[in-house]
């Protein structure tokens, strides 16, 4: 494989967060995302994602994706097509191409499934994390990710990471375009109670820091 086909693939872990970290909560102004779907199925998604770098939009239930870029039309960016596969064990096909940002705008306006966050940014131990609260239907869902050029083993799991999710095809946006949280959260969060968390085995040594420092999960 040559080396412009390996950095067509993500390597990723991705854990649902019970509670936003406070340091987080103090950078003044995250990421605005706003991704619009032209295809999302078995896996497969073709994405046209709209971002400003740092925005006054902070999300939450009643935000509406196109009302939520249309009051910050100015602070956009950012604008890329992806196209994605399927995640398998960690790793998936991604394949992104740059837009001009008023293209995607006028793309976005006009078609596809969309999903409105905000995006975060921590550096935590060895690795650099992002977390993603998500507004509109999908609140109150918050994903942290820990992403890498290679696949993600031997990680340090930060205590707000509350299960992982990473095979669970419910949390990827290009499934939750069509099934919101907001409809199946309770559910989810009454099923995760009765069976505990969960930390994918296979990615090497897993540390999960609980609060009273790091320790290897079993």
């Amino acid at each position: 494989m040559s080396d412009s086909a390996y950095t067509d693939f993500e390597f990723e872990r991705r854990f649902l967060v019970r509670d936003l970290p406070a340091a987080l909560l103090t950078e003044p102004a995250p990421a605005l995302i706003v991704q619009s779907y032209f295809l999302a199925a078995d896996g497969y998604g073709l994405r046209v994602r709209l971002q400003a770098s740092q925005s006054s939009a902070v999300v939450g239930p009643t935000s509406d994706p196109l009302t939520v870029l249309a009051d910050h039309e100015d602070e956009i960016d950012f604008c890329a097509l992806t196209a994605k596969g399927p995640m398998v064990g960690g790793t998936r096909y991604e394949a992104e191409r740059e837009l001009d940002v008023h293209v995607g705008l006028e793309m976005v306006r006009r078609g596809g499934l969309r999903i409105v966050k905000n995006r975060y940014a921590v550096w935590l131990g060895a690795d650099g994390w992002v977390v993603d609260v998500f507004g509109g239907a999908n609140h109150p869902l918050v994903i942290a990710e820990c992403e890498r050029s290679g696949p993600v083993t031997d990680l340090q799991i930060p205590e707000f990471c509350t299960t992982e999710v990473t095979d669970d095809v419910r949390f990827s946006n290009d499934h939750l375009v069509h099934d919101p949280y907001s409809a199946w959260a309770d559910a989810y969060a009454s099923g995760l109670a009765r069976t505990g968390p969960r930390f994918l085995e296979g990615f090497g040594r897993n540390v999960v820091d609980d609060g009273r420092g790091p320790r290897d999960e079993d």
